[in-house]
């Protein structure tokens, strides 16, 4: 992802992430009344959460929120576009990014309008996907990265261009690529460690090497995994035994707890 470390001068629309950012829609509210505001979620299957969903902004009609979004990032969370469109043409394309399918019977929101997914999503489309995914946006600026990025403070400008390559038109429901699916993942497991090391105050990195190992230990459902990180800060250096002993992951969990408690001179 490219890192330009440059405010945008030439967005026309503002995609406020307002799940990021809830105080922001109030100030929205408040002050800023006459821009003109959509709601992605409005007539989507997501529509009973558009109280609550993104909103597309338009910033030509509120130079001043034009200005602070791109001064005041924390409180104006999302994606700046660029698109000669019609305000029905781009919330119809928005619209269809929404709901995204994975195999043949999965389906999911897509949060792109958030710029830590946004960072991860993007970043594994090739130009020909880049094209069908951006669609009648010609540029899209936002503030953020990774969430390995945001724990070691490397947050930046990030800009994509639409390459207007010959494709075929964002389906509904499109189908995720693999390596999106996998960029989304990581997106997840990152926003896992992240959180994991905000919680604990112990360093992120590390967080990020205990949750790879528990992974590659077989722990994945969720619970089992919280449970190898919080054993594995007590136990930072301890090699575990394999192969493990147990038939679910919370048993093999439990006798790997059980013999490193058993084996602590501290105890």
């Amino acid at each position: 992802m490219i890192d330009v470390h440059i405010p945008d001068g030439g967005a026309q629309w503002l995609l406020l992430d307002r799940p990021g950012v809830p105080q922001a829609g109030v100030t929205l509210q408040q002050t800023l009344v006459q821009a003109n505001q959509f709601s992605l979620f409005e007539g989507t299957e997501w529509h009973a959460l558009r109280d609550h969903g993104p909103l597309l902004i338009d910033l030509r009609t509120c130079p001043v929120l034009a200005a602070a979004c791109r001064h005041d990032v924390p409180q104006w969370r999302g994606l700046l576009l660029t698109s000669e469109a019609g305000a029905t043409t781009l919330l119809a394309h928005l619209r269809r990014m929404l709901t995204v399918s994975f195999g043949l019977h999965h389906r999911a929101l897509l949060s792109f309008y958030n710029p830590q997914t946004a960072s991860y999503f993007f970043d594994a489309c090739d130009a020909g996907e880049l094209t069908r995914w951006l669609g009648p946006i010609s540029r899209l600026r936002w503030f953020g990265g990774t969430w390995a990025d945001r724990a070691i403070g490397s947050l930046g400008w990030q800009q994509l261009l639409n390459p207007g390559l010959a494709v075929r038109p964002l389906a509904q429901e499109e189908d995720l690529s693999a390596r999106q699916r996998e960029n989304l993942q990581t997106c997840l497991l990152e926003h896992h460690a992240w959180h994991w090391s905000q919680a604990t105050g112990s360093d992120y990195t590390r967080l990020w090497s205990h949750l790879q190992e528990g992974l590659v230990l077989g722990f994945s459902e969720r619970s089992v995994l919280d449970g190898w990180l919080w054993l594995r800060l007590q136990y930072p250096v301890v090699a575990p035994q394999l192969p493990l002993v147990g038939n679910t992951q919370q048993e093999r969990l439990d006798n790997l707890r059980n013999r490193w408690q058993s084996d602590d001179p501290r105890t």
